[in-house]
Parts: C-alpha cells; structure tokens; sequence
C-alpha cells in the first residue's frame, strides 16, 4: 500500500475547486474531479472518496496524482493527447482548391460546374499523377471540409 502525502493547495485553488464542485454548468467531468480532490484535502481515503462518489479506486488515484503533478486546477481537465497526425497534406489539399476552382469543361468533362461525385472521381483518378497519392481515398465528407474552410462551392453558379 502506498502512502501518499497531504494534498495542500492555496486558498485561492481551495476556493476555485469548491466553486467548480458545486456548478451547474461546468462539465460533469470537472465537478466530479474538484469533488474528489477536495475529499483527498480533507483527509478522506481513497477508498472512501471512490464508495462516496461511486467511483472506483484507480479513478481516484489518477485524479490525485494528476493534481501532484500538474495541480488542482489542470488535474481537473484532461490531459492534451497525441492525435491521429493529419493525413491529407496541405499541398493535396490546395491542389484541391485549385482544381474546384476551374470549370470542368477545361478537362474535358461535358459538366458546366462542379459535382461533388465528379470532382471526387477526378481527383481520385489524378491524384497520384500529380504528386498527391493521399487524396487516393477522399470521400465527400473530407472534400466538403477542404471546400467549407475555403468558402469554394464549386457546385454553385454565381
């Protein structure tokens, strides 16, 4: 059994925590984390804070260790994580914006402006000629936000 030391935070972070346990409108997540790290202030144990807040153990460890590490006030968010790294490179993507933004009869295509599936099949069918082999598998929700954060409508006349 680890015997961990006394949580001692200022009053101010005493005060911040005790606001955040009794919110209404902050995410359940936080108040149940200012919860527990005002139990463990108090001289609760862990068991007793994990049956009180019908938690189990582990939860509550996590919490306390956090708040030695990081503090009170960021142990009650979660940690930043790694992510998945983009996949589409910023190059696929104006190339994108660039095609979206010529007509398609100037590649051949008997359509006056853009379709969402035409404008996937021909970029699918063009991207790795031109530099691009990440665009292989766009679909059109992927398409549709390259577009969006450009303001481009391709499928519009203006």
């Amino acid at each position: 059994m680890v015997k961990r030391k006394a949580l001692n935070f200022s009053a101010v972070n005493k005060e911040e925590l005790t606001k955040i346990s009794n919110s209404r409108t902050e995410p359940a997540a936080a108040v149940c984390r200012a919860k527990i790290l005002l139990f463990y202030n108090e001289g609760k144990r862990i068991t007793e804070i994990a049956k009180t807040m019908n938690t189990n153990r582990p939860l509550v460890e996590r919490i306390i260790d956090k708040a030695f590490i990081f503090g009170p006030i960021k142990a009650l968010k979660d940690l930043p994580r790694k992510g998945r790294p983009p996949t589409i490179t910023d190059d696929a993507k104006s190339w994108v914006l660039s095609l979206a933004c010529r007509k398609p009869i100037e590649f051949s295509y008997a359509h006056e402006t853009w379709t969402y599936s035409l404008l996937i099949q021909h970029i699918k069918k063009h991207c790795k000629d031109n530099g691009h082999p990440c665009l292989e598998l766009i679909g059109k929700g992927r398409l549709n936000s390259i577009l969006s954060k450009s303001n481009i409508k391709p499928h519009k006349v203006f």
